[in-house]
């Protein structure tokens, strides 16, 4: 079947239509003869069955003549019970019964059968019916031969006219087909050219929509969605790796410079201070390396986002060892346990995140408060800093989002913040918003998470 495969799309399709389309006028050709065939038989046996059964009303009324009238390739005897011949047709022995004695003995009433035409002087097969007649003491049987020669020349002759017209009609058929496929699939052509214009550059990257409305204009649809999520993915990765080669250049400039400088002034250069601002310098690069691999493994779109842990965690107390890290931070630890399953780790991380975000802004002070919100735990980081205005507080979830007012002035983040914290808490199932304070200026950060995953 590989010569299959090398035949084109219309090729292909005008191979099956052919195919198919044999193999209906065959099957439509042979019913149609085996009906008309079997129509045939069955009228020539009702001609039969009707003149012997006129022939028995005579017998039956004691109007019968010695010759009995019927059409010349009909052949007709009255037989009595001793096998004699009371009366027959035109051309109908007068001495030997049209059957025998075993085959009228096995045919019922108003039965029939075939006989071969030359025993009576016929060609071909002859349909043969018998009916009794006559009263009981004197009981006859009407035998009616009917040749069947006629029918089957008609059959013979509608198969052969079959037969002639049938590859002419495949021919037109075939080759209104192929041209009705070449309009159908001249869509599909204008699309793969398009896709070709595309991949080679030569115009924006979007595919002619044919006004059909069928499968194709569909698909072309589809793909003009998917290409235009292949270039907005494109694009935000363009504008990550840009973005993250500007964080990485920063602590990377900064070590550069210190160790340039110390190079150039060996004996006046204090080692353990320089060690100590490169070592900070290095956190932050390693920081930023974990945050963009961790973002990097949720884009992945060929590998699932490992579950988190699942443990038992009381976050009063998670929250208190976070907040002790800032002590700037006001922080009321619950009196009930408020009891969560998930990653301890990661949800460290997430209040984590959030309060240096808190830090780095507020005016005066951050609070951080924990309660129950029905099946829910809720956590709270809230700062008196600038704030974020409405329109934005959803954009600042995106990696490396530089806003135009006090909270973009970021000393020392990364802008993958509040990124990460989105990422942790979906992988929890839960839900994270930024909402302004009352009064004003202020932001309040919220997390929502099920009590268990």
């Amino acid at each position: 079947m590989g010569w299959l495969r090398r035949l084109s799309l219309r090729a292909r399709l005008l191979l099956v239509s052919v195919v198919t389309l044999v193999v209906g006028l065959a099957g439509g050709g042979a019913v149609l003869v085996a009906t008309m065939h079997f129509a045939l038989l069955r009228t020539a046996n009702t001609e039969a069955l009707e003149t012997a059964t006129a022939v028995a009303g005579l017998v039956n009324s004691g109007s019968l003549s010695e010759v009995i009238p019927v059409a010349p390739t009909v052949r007709v005897q009255v037989v009595d019970a001793n096998d004699k011949i009371l009366a027959g047709s035109l051309g109908a022995d007068r001495l030997t019964p049209i059957l025998y004695d075993r085959e009228r003995a096995e045919l019922a009433d108003r039965d029939g059968t075939y006989i071969p035409g030359a025993r009576i002087g016929l060609e071909g097969r002859v349909r043969v019916v018998a009916v009794a007649a006559g009263p009981a003491g004197r009981r006859v049987t009407v035998l009616v031969a009917r040749p069947a020669g006629d029918l089957a020349q008609s059959v013979h002759l509608l198969r052969t006219a079959l037969l002639v017209t049938f590859p002419p009609l495949v021919a037109l058929l075939a080759l209104v087909s192929w041209r009705l496929l070449g309009a159908a699939l001249r869509p599909v052509e204008s699309l793969r050219a398009g896709a070709e214009e595309i991949t080679g550059g030569a115009r924006p990257g979007r595919l002619p929509v044919p006004d059909s409305g069928d499968e194709v204009h569909r698909l072309a649809v589809t793909l003009n969605d998917m290409l235009h999520r292949l270039e907005a993915a494109r694009a935000r990765q363009r504008s990550f790796v840009a973005d993250a080669a500007h964080e990485l250049r920063s602590p990377l400039t900064n070590m550069r410079t210190e160790l340039e400088v110390a190079q150039l002034l060996p004996d006046t250069t204090d080692w353990l201070a320089l060690s100590a601002d490169v070592l900070t310098d290095v956190e932050r690069l390693s920081r930023l390396v974990d945050d963009l691999l961790l973002l990097a493994r949720a884009d992945d779109a060929t590998t699932r986002a490992p579950a988190p842990r699942t443990e038992e965690i009381e976050l009063g107390q998670l929250l208190g060892e976070v907040a002790a890290r800032y002590p700037d931070v006001e922080y009321e630890r619950p009196a009930v346990p408020l009891l969560v399953a998930g990653d301890r780790d990661a949800l460290a991380r997430v209040v984590a995140n959030l309060l240096d975000n808190a830090t780095r802004h507020a005016a005066r002070a951050v609070r951080l408060t924990v309660a129950p919100d029905g099946a829910y735990r809720k956590i709270a980081v809230t700062d008196d800093g600038p704030g974020i205005p409405a329109a934005d507080r959803d954009r600042v979830f995106d990696r490396f989002t530089r806003l135009d007012d006090a909270r973009a002035r970021d000393a020392g983040g990364s802008g993958l913040g509040l990124a990460i914290v989105r990422e942790l808490v979906r992988r929890h199932h839960g839900t994270v918003a930024l909402r302004g304070t009352v009064p004003p200026p202020g932001l309040r950060a919220e997390v929502r998470l099920p009590a268990r995953l």
